[in-house]
């Protein structure tokens, strides 16, 4: 077995070991094997990355950049990730497994990585705004500035590309960050840190610890020099986050889960709808908050739709990512690959019809399971309901729009949700009833920098990419100027 490689966190631009002296393992999902060890940061390792990010803030030279010079170091974080993509790519597919790799985004023109040219370019163009206020004499002006230190929250299945998603915009707005990784993945973003040492950032800029939720990061969300944190993840990880936040009344952005409809109308390309439904869910082992595996077909196509459905998905390919031939890798860990297991064990305990089994896919080795359909799901039950995060659809039929709407909409979550017809005008009436931050109208699992992305109900709150995901991290500030100043007593004889 070849020998483990041992991280350490990462706090004013020097590499440290964890004040407890711990470790904990990260196995590679393919083959069940422990590559990695990665610090287990407790509060004074915390305070550590805090305590640099506020000085690169307040007494550093980030804290005094000009917006542009700002701009040109962004661009420069860019190049020198794209120049290490391969790398990036590497280190994250060995510690999460999923497919795709995220090395093609990163590469130069890459949407992924061109969210640093993207902010980068807005640096100087926050403007303010003059306020016609209607008091005589005053001159009242509004800025957007920095909160300071930021904490960014993690999820452990695209860590480096929600991170991106993040910190570009943070840093365009100038604040200095803290992040935290998910304990189940956190060495690509390790690893970043040394790409990043290239771009000439200033010490204390950004600034990694790791470890568990308990031990790293409550310490870090509570910390009283931490001012607005960044979350995504799932519901539960959610409203931990916003209940530690809220002691000190924290902001907060949140992308959490979803359990997201896709609405197949009876004139739909139904080619169109399978390849696109199947792109959209499976090749990432339906590991992503916005996975439409809540598939809602009009009863007069369910069955040619289905049919349809399981020829195309039986086709796909599950294997190790290294493995050329694979279309879907493995589960990134352990107890997700468990979890999944025993959704599958209790739907079909629950009665729903199985069309397609992904358990054929598991191995001895690695966490393996391939696309697995169920049919005739009501939408009450604990499968249509609950997000399993994985290779796992339902399918229910409908009669009347109105119906298909109001179940639809009937979730607790409210992320993204698809409709498939060739009644663009219908498509587009639907897309209003829809209640969800995101409605792909004949395609699925588009995103762009420039695009905002976000949840509605318990999917979250605030919205990352475009313009909106830069003003999250920034605060308003309203300035009253006297232009004639006078002031009478207040308190004549």
């Amino acid at each position: 077995m070849a020998e483990l490689k041992t991280y350490r966190y990462f706090a004013g631009n020097a590499w440290h070991e964890p004040a407890t002296g711990r470790w904990f393992d990260s196995e590679n999902p393919a083959t069940g094997e422990v590559w990695a060890r990665v610090p287990d940061c407790g509060a004074e390792d915390v305070a550590r990355a805090v305590a640099a990010a506020k000085a690169a803030f307040h007494d550093g030279s980030w804290g005094r950049m000009m917006p542009a010079e700002r701009g040109r170091v962004l661009r420069r974080i860019g190049d020198v990730i794209s120049a290490h993509a391969e790398r990036l790519g590497a280190v994250e597919l060995r510690d999460n497994g999923r497919l795709p790799n995220i090395a093609p985004g990163l590469k130069p023109g890459g949407w992924q990585v061109d969210s640093f040219h993207y902010y980068a370019g807005m640096c100087d163009k926050l403007e303010g705004r003059l306020i016609p206020a209607e008091v005589p004499d005053m001159h009242n002006y509004l800025t957007w500035e920095p909160f300071g230190v930021v904490a960014l929250i993690l999820p452990w299945n695209s860590p480096v590309g929600t991170l991106i998603w993040k910190l570009a915009p943070c840093l365009a707005a100038g604040n200095t960050v803290v992040i935290k990784p998910s304990e189940q993945a956190s060495c690509s973003t390790l690893d970043l840190m040394a790409v990043l040492e290239e771009a000439g950032l200033p010490p204390g800029v950004v600034n990694v610890v790791t470890g568990f939720g308990p031990t790293t990061g409550e310490p870090l969300i509570d910390h009283p020099d931490v001012r607005m944190v960044s979350f995504t993840g799932g519901a539960a990880g959610g409203r931990a986050a916003a209940t530690i936040a809220a002691r000190q009344v924290k902001p907060t952005v949140m992308e959490l889960g979803g359990k997201s409809p896709q609405i197949v109308l009876p004139d739909a390309d139904l080619d169109l709808a399978v390849n696109g439904i199947a792109a959209g869910i499976f090749p990432a082992g339906g590991q992503s908050c916005i996975s439409g595996s809540r598939l809602l077909v009009h009863r007069s196509v369910i069955n040619a739709f289905t049919e349809r459905l399981v020829k195309v998905v039986r086709k796909a390919r599950t294997g190790p990512p290294d493995d050329p031939a694979s279309q879907i890798g493995p589960i990134a860990n352990r107890p997700h690959y468990e979890a999944i297991l025993r959704r599958i064990a209790a739907a079909e305990a629950a009665g729903h019809r199985l069309l397609l089994d992904g358990r054929t896919a598991c191995r001895d080795k690695g966490y393996y399971i391939g696309p697995t359909i169920f049919a005739d799901v009501p939408n009450a039950s604990e499968l249509a309901q609950n997000e399993v995060f994985g290779p796992v659809v339902s399918t229910e039929a409908w009669d009347a729009e109105t119906e298909v709407i109001r179940t639809a909409n009937d979730t607790p979550y409210g992320l993204a949700a698809g409709i498939w017809s060739r009644d663009v005008a219908k498509a587009m009436r639907m897309a209003g009833r829809i209640e969800a931050g995101t409605v792909y109208i004949n395609n699925y699992f588009n995103a762009a920098t420039q695009s905002p992305v976000g949840g509605w109900k318990q999917s979250g709150h605030g919205r990352e990419n475009g313009w909106e995901g830069m003003r999250a991290f920034l605060q308003t500030k309203s300035v009253w100027l006297a232009t004639d100043p006078h002031q009478p007593d207040p308190f004549p004889a």
